[in-house]
């Protein structure tokens, strides 16, 4: 059986507050057994009313480094495009604050995302009788050294987001002892693309057949993230500055 990648488009959101829910009972088809439902993170953030009107009176840059858990000042990046972030375990630009698509508003990233993405997952199960579905929340990020932005989870509740090739073999019969494949971010990577990035209005995307994908119950963000002090890139991450 082939993966599917369904985008969905829906009405627009509207800053600075709109509901999410009413938005996926009018635009969703019926949800199956083992589906993946992708969300990207604006429409989650506008659901909980995470924007800002610009004006003259706000400053970007202060929203930035407020939301920011670490940041990389503006006049140490190369024409000092953006201010570099780390938030909630993703490197990323500007604390993946958007104006994209905003009708006038910064739009933050939601609060508490895999708490609402489990909400979600929980309402859309009882709806449909469902024993198996995942929901993501996805955002764009850009990646050192390449042009281009993918997406990545910046939230996820309903499936184990590694494959696990510890263990395992390799063709020559070699024992593999560090793989680890990330299924979420793969999920994400690939719905984003199918969902634009422009006036598409296709903010959800349903994966369907995905074999790697492991259904649980289970909260099960923390078994994927790394601590930054055990970190392989460790040296890199110390040079962003602590917010306090």
């Amino acid at each position: 059986m082939q993966i599917e990648c369904l985008p969905i488009k829906t009405r627009p959101m509207m800053p600075p507050q709109d509901d999410i829910y009413s938005v996926l009972e009018e635009s969703l088809p019926p949800l199956k057994e083992n589906d993946v439902l992708v969300i990207t993170s604006k429409v989650l953030a506008i659901h909980q009313g995470r924007c800002v009107k610009i004006n003259e009176t706000v400053s970007k840059d202060t929203l930035i480094e407020q939301e920011a858990d670490y940041y990389i000042s503006r006049d140490r990046v190369p024409y000092q495009a953006v201010i570099l972030t780390i938030k909630e375990n993703v490197l990323i630009p500007s604390s993946g604050i958007d104006e994209s698509n905003a009708n006038g508003y910064y739009i933050l990233w939601p609060k508490n995302t895999n708490a609402l993405v489990k909400e979600i997952t929980l309402f859309f199960k009882k709806k449909h009788n469902l024993k198996n579905l995942a929901v993501i929340a996805t955002d764009s990020h850009t990646t050192p050294l390449r042009w281009g932005v993918l997406g990545i989870a910046i939230g996820f509740y309903g499936l184990k987001p590694l494959y696990d090739y510890r263990g395992k073999t390799d063709i020559f019969g070699r024992t593999l002892t560090m793989t680890q494949k990330n299924v979420v971010d793969t999920l994400a990577t690939l719905s984003v693309a199918i969902m634009g990035e422009g006036d598409e209005q296709t903010p959800i995307a349903i994966i369907r057949n995905a074999p790697f994908v492991e259904f649980t119950d289970e909260d099960t963000y923390d078994s994927f993230i790394i601590p930054k002090d055990k970190d392989i890139y460790k040296p890199l991450l110390d040079v962003f500055s602590n917010v306090t």
